[in-house]
């Protein structure tokens, strides 16, 4: 694996950048817009509120319509698979004049949404799920009131929505997280012009603000390019750069543990864009020790441990993941999932009710295997970069799920790896 490429904008500042350009006045540029499912789905329900959208591969516009100017959608607005679009759109809807339907596939009607439910009716909205807080949801939007919220759990896209709804609320809402998750929407809300406040874990945004468009262009996303990290990582003989990859302090705890596990990366013209730190990545074949991933850690590379956990065969003393129980109730049960396939490629696995412990190279290599995706995005990327190094073909079913993330995944590994 040599050369270089690029891989698509973060989605989740793609998520963001578009919900602000929205709320905003005047017209917001995006340049590196994430081409995934799951924001053509945030875009699509932008659309269907009144907003005009306009697409040509990963370059976007968006004419705002200013934080009262939303009209409501006859129809259901269908997030996909998105849970970004269900909960930070449910905070902008909470504080809307009118009813709104949020609704997914199947999957994302399985995912849990109490935990955005709790702190938006608290500030007013009034919002009736199925079965005590699945999707779809039904929000009654109302004038909002501002509110001191403490997250239970750590999660930036629950921190999203409040401080979303809290535009739209009189006085000043205030966020404070058990542990830091990424800060993209604090990032965010002040390049659009709104008033933000942080003190440690606490995040403060006044209401009403004037939101203002802006030209912006998407950093790289990191979790994206973890995959091919990875790969670079199993191949003997890499040597890879990446290009224009985000550097958000919030994201790059990944880039520090593959580090200590031995890996030698270099980063390259780091520099400030929008608020973001951007730069590139150069990594090449390394033998890793291994490692324990607990506590904040967990928290901080929540997207990258399906990746991480299919590297444990192919260090020397494996991996272990803790505190992870929140992958129990993403697209999929990504701890069952990725502990099923690596025992079918030959791993040694225990599994745990909050993570799993991968054996490391000791017990041989892994071999090719039939591979379920469970219709997960990083499931089916993460066992196409574990296959590169086992002995004899893989086949992933429902490999075409990693379109939600990343449709351009399977061409680009390809033509990398083939070098």
């Amino acid at each position: 694996m040599v050369g270089s490429t690029q891989v698509p904008g973060d989605k989740s500042i793609s998520h963001r950048y578009a919900i602000l350009a929205a709320l905003a006045g005047g017209t917001s540029d995006l340049r590196n817009f994430s081409t995934a499912d799951d924001c053509a789905r945030t875009l699509d329900c932008l659309h269907r509120l009144g907003v005009e959208v306009r697409s040509e591969g990963d370059h976007v516009t968006i004419t705002g319509v200013g934080l009262d100017g939303l009209r409501r959608s006859w129809r259901a607005l269908d997030a996909g698979n998105s849970g970004t679009t269900m909960r930070l759109l449910a905070g902008v809807l909470a504080g809307q004049s009118f009813r709104s339907k949020l609704t997914g596939d199947d999957s994302l009607c399985r995912r849990p949404m109490h935990r955005v439910i709790e702190p938006l009716r608290q500030m007013g909205a009034r919002i009736e799920s199925r079965d005590g807080g699945l999707a779809p949801l039904e929000i009654h939007g109302a004038p909002l009131k501002a509110i001191d919220y403490t997250l239970p759990v750590a999660s930036a896209q629950v921190k999203s929505a409040v401080l979303l709804a809290g535009l739209l609320a009189s006085g000043t809402t205030s966020v404070t997280e058990p542990v830091a998750t990424r800060d993209h929407t604090e990032v965010a809300l002040a390049e659009f012009g709104a008033e933000v406040a942080r003190n440690g874990r606490t995040t403060r945004v006044q209401g009403h603000p004037q939101l203002h468009g802006q030209n912006l262009t998407v950093p790289g996303d990191i979790s994206s390019a973890v995959f091919f990290l990875a790969a670079a990582l199993i191949l003997p003989g890499s040597n890879l750069m990446l290009h224009n990859i985000g550097m958000n302090p919030t994201r790059t705890a990944v880039l520090d543990l593959l580090s200590s596990m031995g890996a030698s990366i270099r980063l390259v013209g780091v520099e400030m864009q929008h608020g973001e730190l951007v730069g590139d990545i150069a990594i090449g074949h390394a033998d890793l020790v291994g490692s324990v991933v607990s506590g904040e850690a967990t928290a901080k590379m929540i997207d990258e441990l399906p990746m991480l956990a299919a590297l444990g065969p192919y260090t020397e003393k494996g991996i272990e993941i803790r505190d992870a129980a929140e992958l129990r109730v993403k697209e999929s049960d990504r701890i069952t999932a990725v502990a099923g396939n690596l025992r079918r490629m030959g791993a040694t696995v225990e599994e745990f009710p909050d993570g799993l412990r991968v054996t490391g190279r000791s017990v041989g290599r892994l071999r090719g295997a039939e591979i379920d995706s469970f219709g997960d995005h990083r499931i089916a990327m993460a066992f196409a970069v574990a296959a590169l190094g086992a002995e004899g073909p893989t086949t992933i079913h429902g490999s075409e799920c990693a379109a939600v993330s990343f449709p351009d995944f399977y061409r680009l590994l390809d033509r990398i790896a083939e070098r």
